[in-house]
């Protein structure tokens, strides 16, 4: 799901991409929240805190805010560059190399916390490099599927479902092309599984982060890891990556 580009996609892949990796920033987007009180991957959210704050003359608070939002910039223009290099390479599998980078990351990022920062909630250091890592995530998930799927912009899935779910309604009174009311199907379903993915993401990370706070970036870092391995194996033996997709096609309706 992280070898094949546009195109050359179904909806499956999309899914499959797209639920795994909004589970995953659903998870740390609440763990970034119980670290320092701020969202790692609601860049909205942190713009309307920095305005507050700036208000309030809360100046430090402002500044974590719109440094939160410089880190997931600086995340997503990492994964450009990434995939720009690796494509004038000729690097089939760069987007599985960026979400490696993105668990290895992760990991370092735990590792760090857990052995020469002081405890959860006296450092903006493991928030900005979240939210590095969610502007990476994102910009990586939106460049493979041509902005079909974004993994930590909830606010734009939701506008794409209340939209899709209004044209799949209308098609009852005003009846369209088998085709498009398929397509419209599908869409409706892939981002309405996206959400879901997104909120049981949060759920898991709310308790897995209060339950085991010192390794759960590790063990979602672990996840991240094993969704990019497949693309990369892809890469190093293509003949029995053609096999496998032969096996596990699915029809359009999957």
């Amino acid at each position: 799901m992280l070898f094949l580009e546009k195109g050359s996609r179904s909806f499956l892949h999309d899914r499959q991409l797209g639920c795994s990796l909004a589970f995953v920033a659903g998870a740390v987007n609440v763990a970034g929240f119980l670290s320092v009180g701020s969202y790692c991957a609601n860049m909205t959210g942190n713009v309307t805190a920095f305005a507050i704050n700036l208000q309030k003359a809360q100046a430090a608070v402002a500044f974590s805010s719109i440094a939160l939002i410089v880190s997931f910039f600086l995340g997503a223009m990492m994964c450009t560059f990434l995939v720009n290099g690796g494509r004038r390479r000729g690097q089939k599998a760069i987007y599985a190399y960026s979400i490696l980078l993105e668990g290895l990351l992760l990991a370092a990022i735990d590792l760090v916390q857990i052995f020469w920062l002081p405890p959860a909630g006296h450092n903006i250091l493991p928030p900005l490099g979240l939210s590095f890592l969610m502007g990476l995530q994102n910009a990586t998930v939106t460049r493979i599927s041509g902005s079909v799927v974004r993994t930590t912009h909830v606010t734009g899935m939701i506008t794409d479902l209340g939209i899709e779910l209004a044209d799949w309604l209308d098609a009852f009174r005003h009846p369209i092309e088998p085709e498009k009311q398929t397509q419209t199907t599908l869409r409706l379903r892939l981002h309405s599984k996206i959400i879901g993915c997104f909120i049981g993401g949060g759920v898991i990370g709310a308790f897995g982060y209060t339950t085991w706070p010192r390794f759960f970036l590790m063990s979602v870092a672990c996840v991240i890891i094993a969704l990019a391995l497949p693309g990369i194996l892809a890469n190093a033996f293509p003949a029995a990556s053609v096999e496998a997709e032969r096996d596990t096609e699915a029809p359009p309706s999957a």
